[in-house]
């Protein structure tokens, strides 16, 4: 067995025991490895001390259970082994900012801490090559866009420590709140082509600021800053009040392309995703010496329910072409 593999079935033992007692040392059992060990591995492999990763799975699953309004918040906290009410708020504002109470009042999209794939680290597969791990689908190829594509939607500056890296950071999630906002927005907006894809596009970083803008919108059709103009018209109050329409591209060049599949769209867009995004940038691009321009995009297809993924779009450099940069 692999050293991986040990911390995998661990982690799989606590997915299926968060609402029972345990103990790094039975962990530790289970894995065959001393409790020091142990610990060293979990860590190096997760990012985070095995105690803590338990809470963080804990406290991300029963912010889940908040939306059944039948319980009480005293309830669910019980329900995922926190002393009290006070010591579950405690918790869950240290992790994301705001207290149950405004969670579930609100209803905010949260960056929590998901169940990492491990064995997607050591699996190495070639352009056009499927990779299956967990529940997800994956597939990187080479593609060239030889006419830009315009889009019109909504951004916002993000601070990266809030949202780097993906998966790890807790918190709001400023750029599902922004998808939020648009979506609310977007019925109201013409020139957009009906069914199209809708694109979020991460770029314009200020290592200064610690922040990037991040653009969620949809595909425009025909003169995009036509299109841009019209839909500010006809755009409701309450939408404008929050943000106004920008027209960003997706522009010429080579590409990797990452397509991720997965059986829900929930699923495809947080855990997916996230997983995605660390082979893509922790795995597959190190290991081809690859690197990026400061810029991704995500494109999401949903033209009905039984057909669901999304892109990840990047232009790669070797690594000793950006060094020079």
């Amino acid at each position: 067995m692999h050293a991986w593999e040990a911390i995998d079935g661990a982690l799989d033992f606590i997915e299926e025991h968060l609402k029972e007692d345990i103990s790094t040392e039975a962990l530790a059992q289970l894995a065959g490895l001393s409790p020091f060990y142990f610990q060293r591995l979990f860590k190096r492999l997760t990012g985070r001390p095995v105690l803590e990763y338990v809470k963080m799975r804990r406290l991300a699953m029963a912010a889940s259970a908040l939306a059944d309004r039948e319980k009480r918040i005293l309830d669910v906290a019980v329900e995922y082994g926190f002393s009290s009410h006070a010591a579950y708020t405690r918790a869950f504002k240290e992790a994301y900012g705001i207290s149950p109470e405004e969670y579930r009042k609100d209803w905010p999209m949260l960056n929590t801490c998901d169940k990492p794939e491990l064995s997607m680290r050591y699996q190495l597969v070639d352009e056009g090559v499927p990779l299956i791990a967990g529940e997800i689908v994956l597939e990187i190829e080479r593609r060239r866009l030889a006419v830009p594509e315009a889009y019109l939607g909504m951004e916002t500056a993000v601070e990266m420590k809030r949202q780097v890296p993906a998966g790890e950071s807790t918190g709001i999630d400023v750029p599902g709140q922004l998808w939020k906002s648009f979506h609310e927005m977007k019925p109201s907006v013409d020139g957009l082509v009906a069914d199209g894809p809708e694109m979020g596009m991460s770029h314009m970083a200020d290592p200064e600021a610690g922040t990037f803008l991040y653009f969620a919108g949809a595909l425009a059709e025909g003169d995009a800053e036509a299109a841009g103009m019209e839909a500010k018209t006809k755009s409701n109050a309450a939408a404008a009040s929050t943000s106004t329409l920008v027209k960003r591209e997706l522009p010429v060049g080579e590409y990797l392309v990452c397509r991720i599949e997965a059986e829900t769209f929930e699923k495809l867009v947080t855990i997916a995703l996230d997983q995605a995004g660390k082979y893509l940038f922790g795995t597959w691009l190190p290991a081809h010496g690859l690197t990026t321009l400061p810029f991704s995009a995500e494109k999401y297809y949903r033209s009905n329910e039984t057909d669901l993924y999304m892109e990840v779009w990047v232009m790669p450099l070797p690594v000793q072409e950006q060094e020079s940069r």
